[in-house]
């Protein structure tokens, strides 16, 4: 294959089941032109552990694993919640804060109790997002975003999901889960990621070999 040239596919699989990240991945991914479908058009694909030490590492897992399942074109992205007075975390334990049967609720509780004691100017964040595309060729395109805000002291709003209702940005005045779905989109870390991932799609040289 031309290196200076992209792979140009009919479809993408998003490595996901999370029908929040495909509602928003679809959004956001709609003017490359292709079909974008989720993992649960593969049955046959396993849950994918993310033991990797990075958000890098866990959607380059996610993206290699899918794309050799698949043989398509595939995307994803690794994301959560980095807390300052935490020391980052709950970091790329997001998902799982509160345990391996973890709810947002029970994330969302965890994460209010450890900053009790913490006030509001010291509540800085940031949501982080890394998104990987793995081609069939053994090529990868990555991209990231991020999203500054600060801890809510309680929830507020009924959208999003994760941690948008703790997740206070500024700017807005609002909280991620109070933004519409455009809203929030135009100002997430995921937003943010993809987008960057979109400008670069066809630009041969931002695909790299596997590391």
């Amino acid at each position: 294959m031309d290196a200076t040239r992209p792979p140009a596919p009919a479809k993408v699989v998003l490595a996901t089941r999370n029908n929040g990240k495909i509602k928003e991945l679809n959004a956001l991914l709609a003017g490359l032109g292709v079909t974008v479908v989720g993992l649960a058009g593969f049955p046959e694909i396993g849950d994918i552990p993310e033991t990797g030490a990075t958000f890098l590492d866990n959607a380059r897992l996610k993206a290699r694993a899918v794309c050799r399942a698949t043989g398509l074109v595939s995307l994803a992205d690794d994301s959560g919640l980095c807390v300052d007075a935490l020391a980052g975390a709950p970091g790329v334990h997001s998902a799982r804060y509160s345990g391996e049967d973890a709810t947002d609720a029970a994330n969302n509780a965890k994460l209010l109790a450890a900053l009790a004691h913490v006030p509001e100017k010291d509540r800085a964040c940031r949501f982080v997002s890394v998104v990987v595309a793995a081609s069939p060729d053994g090529r990868e395109l990555v991209a990231e975003g991020a999203w500054e805000g600060r801890v809510a002291a309680a929830p507020s709003g009924q959208g999003g999901f994760g941690y948008d209702p703790l997740f206070f940005d500024p700017a807005a005045g609002r909280t991620a889960a109070e933004l519409t779905a455009a809203e929030k989109n135009a100002r997430s870390h995921r937003g943010n990621a993809l987008r960057e991932l979109v400008a670069r799609w066809n630009d041969g040289g931002s695909w790299k070999r596997e590391e």
